[in-house]
């Protein structure tokens, strides 16, 4: 059996920081794993080392800095890794939805998994579309936000899976393989790379592939969506602090909402 797992770094920005053009200046942000990624790691580590004869491999749209990040997953169980990335791709202001859906079905195309895992969504963008669109484009089965997957069911050829919909409803669902499942944080406890699993991720495999490897032209990356101002919003709201023990601010409290109008004197 084989696992294809999508990952991505993300940005996160300082407090304080500057904008750059149209980005936040590089200097404000520190780069890690998205966080949901690192539940569908673990859930395919986990799937590799109960099963035998399964392989474990990450694929990310990402710089060359973006290589720390993905040995992270290597140092965590993963077997081996691709990162996509070339003049192209860094050319290009934003990829969307649809451009990361047809780079990770060139992936998909070559690698031929049993079950593609992807996080509900990412911590920049929040989108949560890649992972369905990504399976709407090879024609694969797909459950979204999935919270438990019996793993035991994979060598049945399906992926009996509890799902979260609205309104705090799950679904239990069995889901014909080759598909793609979107994975939900809480559906394990990810864990942390070992330095044995460090020292092992410096030797295992990581491809690097362009457009042009997967068999892509440079149209793929054109987007109708363009990016044309970053700022950050001005405050329009007041805040109130109050001090003192417990006591103290709940007199504060009563007194500001009774000036207010909020609760009678």
């Amino acid at each position: 059996m084989k696992i294809l797992v999508t990952v991505k770094e993300v940005a996160e920005a300082e407090d304080e920081f500057e904008i750059d053009g149209l980005d936040i200046d590089d200097r404000y942000l520190e780069y890690d794993l998205n966080e949901w990624d690192d539940y569908a790691i673990e859930e395919a580590v986990q799937i590799g080392e109960d099963g035998d004869d399964v392989e474990v491999v990450s694929v990310t749209i990402g710089p060359e800095r973006a290589e720390e990040t993905v040995r992270m997953g290597l140092a965590k169980g993963v077997d081996r890794a691709i990162r996509v990335w070339d003049d192209t791709i860094a050319g290009t202001d934003d990829l969307d939805v649809a451009a990361k859906a047809e780079i990770l079905a060139s992936v998909v195309e070559a690698e031929d998994p049993d079950v593609v895992f992807s996080g509900v969504q990412a911590n920049d963008d929040t989108f949560g579309a890649t992972g369905v669109a990504l399976a709407e484009r090879v024609g694969f089965e797909w459950a979204a936000v999935v919270n438990h997957l019996d793993q035991g069911s994979l060598s049945e050829g399906t992926a009996s899976v509890r799902r979260e919909l609205e309104g705090g409803v799950e679904e239990l669902t069995d889901v014909e393989l080759p598909a793609v499942l979107t994975i939900q944080t809480g559906i394990n406890e990810p864990r942390y790379a070992s330095l044995r699993g460090i020292r092992q991720a410096q030797s295992k495999p990581l491809d690097v592939q362009g457009l042009e490897d997967l068999g892509l032209d440079a149209d793929v990356v054109e987007s109708p969506v363009e990016r044309t101002a970053v700022f950050e919003p001005e405050t329009e709201s007041d805040v109130v602090t109050f001090d003192g023990d417990a006591n103290e601010e709940a007199a504060q409290l009563a007194e500001m909402l009774r000036d207010k109008g909020v609760v009678e004197g």
